[in-house]
């Protein structure tokens, strides 16, 4: 029997490994992995807009009495929404005529997928890890709306989440961020951490993840040279370099081809963060399987992703800069 068309099988390898895929981008990034482990990867079905309820105020009912007092039953509209738009990401694997006839062996067949493929996988990875640090900007408006719109270096300004933080009522939706006054060392660098670690503490809610770059990394673990370092084991298993601040995992997200943001350190509550692909576009190749240029001898499988990354509580996210 002759060995299958390759464009068929690149059609159907693309389908039968899109779980595997989208997994592989969770895992990928030390971010998405975390809130993969919070079950915060939250899939959405349709509509034209991602909606994340939050609370913005208090309800003023809420006070003492004594015996027979009247309470306040006013109507309290302390309840409301941060929108974002979805934002669609594809790669394309072509197939053309000439490489099909020359990969009509079993063996050679095998390389040329397996090749393509983990290219294919490897560029939505990075592709999508890009837009987890980016302000949405990129591409013309149509990358992901990342860390550099959640938590931005002036945060009392800009419309993020469909609502704008440079007004009064926007002012709870406004991340902190603080920038040394002079260059961070390894002498100053746990006294930086501890002022954004408090500025960022609510009761029980405080960051749980602090992302750095490799400046940022560098300090950190010079400063812990002649101390004990406390590792958690949880994210290095997943083989991200981590060592502990307070009960806050730090992981270093830089290294070669890294999109971290430079002499930056993230402070991440990510119980307020969520990744939510869309339900029928997470890394899935769209249809038909197979496109036939018109004017070539070649074919093309989709891989693609539609979604978003997303915010419930931009007050508890913080980003500290050393200048």
């Amino acid at each position: 029997m002759a060995f299958p068309n390759v464009s068929d099988i690149v059609a159907t390898t693309i389908e039968n490994r899109s779980r595997r895929i989208a997994d592989n981008v969770e895992k990928n990034n030390a971010l998405l992995r975390r809130l993969q482990q919070r079950g915060n990867v939250r899939t959405i079905d349709g509509g034209s807009l991602i909606y994340e309820e939050l609370s913005f105020a208090e309800n003023s009912n809420a006070g003492w009495y004594s015996g027979y007092d009247l309470l306040p039953v006013a109507a309290q509209d302390v309840i409301s929404a941060a929108q974002y738009d979805l934002k669609q990401a594809a790669c394309p694997v072509t197939i053309s005529g000439l490489d099909q006839l020359k990969n009509s062996g079993k063996e050679q067949f095998i390389n040329l997928l397996e090749g393509r493929m983990g290219v294919a996988e490897s560029s939505m990875q990075n592709l999508l890890a890009a837009g987890v640090y980016s302000d949405g900007t990129g591409a013309g408006g149509k990358q992901i709306t990342g860390l550099n719109a959640a938590v931005p270096v002036n945060p009392a300004t800009g419309t993020y989440g469909g609502i704008d933080r440079s007004t009064a009522i926007g002012t709870f939706w406004r991340s902190k961020t603080t920038t040394a006054g002079a260059a961070l060392t390894a002498a100053t660098i746990q006294g930086a951490f501890n002022d954004m670690w408090s500025s960022l503490v609510r009761g029980m809610d405080r960051p749980d993840l602090i992302v750095v770059d490799n400046f940022m990394w560098g300090l950190y673990l010079a400063s812990l040279q002649a101390q004990q370092r406390f590792t958690g084991t949880e994210t290095a298993k997943l083989g991200f370099p981590t060592v502990q601040y307070m009960d806050a995992d730090v992981v270093l997200d830089g290294g070669i081809g890294g999109f971290m943001t430079t002499k930056t350190a993230f402070f991440l509550n990510t119980k307020f963060l969520f990744w939510r692909p869309h339900a029928q576009r997470n890394m899935v190749p769209l249809s038909p399987d197979r496109r036939y240029a018109i004017n070539q001898d070649a074919s093309v499988s989709i891989l693609a992703f539609c979604g978003q990354m997303t915010c419930s509580g931009a007050q508890f996210q913080g980003r500290l800069i050393s200048p």
